[in-house]
């Protein structure tokens, strides 16, 4: 997906509530991105609408839910810059927890989330490149 003003998401024609998501995901510096999970209205993918967003955004002005972190959930454990190079999200999500890693690490935890079902998104906002090679979802 290349720059713009627009924002899209690209989701799922199916619902899913326990899952591991991997994705290789390239992104410029600019970049303000992410995968969405359970999203339960299709209609309005967003954390407003109860979503959980796997940030893609090393820019993010609110540092702790920048790339790695689950906005407004979950702060990201570090400072992780994904710009400019291919990278890995895995994320699992079984009932109340959700995990995220960034190239083979443990970006942030919880045990937070509500449990519900939803779609899985890929979100493109108005700012830099994001590219996706890979996205493999199995259910739990």
């Amino acid at each position: 997906i290349t720059a713009g003003t627009g924002a899209s998401v690209l989701i799922t024609k199916k619902d899913y509530r326990d899952v591991e998501i991997y994705a290789e995901f390239w992104s410029e510096d600019t970049t303000n991105s992410g995968i969405y999970l359970r999203a339960p209205d299709p209609k309005m993918v967003n954390t407003a609408s109860g979503a959980f967003e796997v940030q893609i955004w090393d820019k993010n002005p609110a540092q702790h839910y920048a790339t790695g972190s689950l906005v407004n959930v979950a702060s990201v454990n570090g400072k992780d810059i994904a710009a400019g190079r291919w990278n890995t999200y895995e994320v699992y999500a079984k009932g109340n927890e959700i995990t995220v890693k960034l190239n083979g690490v443990v970006t942030t935890s919880t045990s937070y989330a509500r449990t519900h079902t939803g779609r899985i998104g890929l979100q493109f906002n108005a700012g830099g490149a994001i590219k996706f090679r890979k996205l493999a979802v199995r259910e739990l």
